[in-house]
């Protein structure tokens, strides 16, 4: 079956790991409880390359910052749509949206991407 995945890279302060954490278990109920089938949060351990660009690079983190990559998988573009319709209208994303965010959103990397291999 194919699959659809929007995929996000952002820089998060070090200082503010556990409260984006705490965050995200809230935004991946939100998104699980409308019909996505995945979402990953992943933070950076091995970020440093020598092939390349690398995330923090890409996304200028500072010293004092973390890489996470994250993605939610949907089973379709148009599912995403859907799904992603509900959760903005979720008064629990909501919420969250009106407290301070434990990053900077202008830097953050965002895109919609479907499947090409699924092994």
């Amino acid at each position: 079956m194919p699959r659809y995945v929007d995929g996000y890279v952002l820089p998060v302060p070090k200082k503010h790991v556990e409260a984006y954490r705490r965050m995200a278990q809230k935004a991946g109920k939100v998104w699980r409880d409308h019909g996505a089938l995945e979402f990953r949060e992943c933070v950076g351990q091995d970020l440093k390359s020598k092939r390349g660009k690398t995330f923090p690079q890409t996304i200028k983190a500072k010293h004092a910052e973390t890489v996470f990559f994250s993605w939610i998988v949907f089973k379709s573009r148009a599912h995403r749509d859907r799904v992603n319709k509900k959760v903005m209208k979720d008064p629990r994303l909501a919420k969250m949206m009106g407290s301070k965010m434990p990053f900077d959103m202008k830097r953050m990397a965002y895109g919609g991407f479907k499947v090409l291999v699924d092994e």
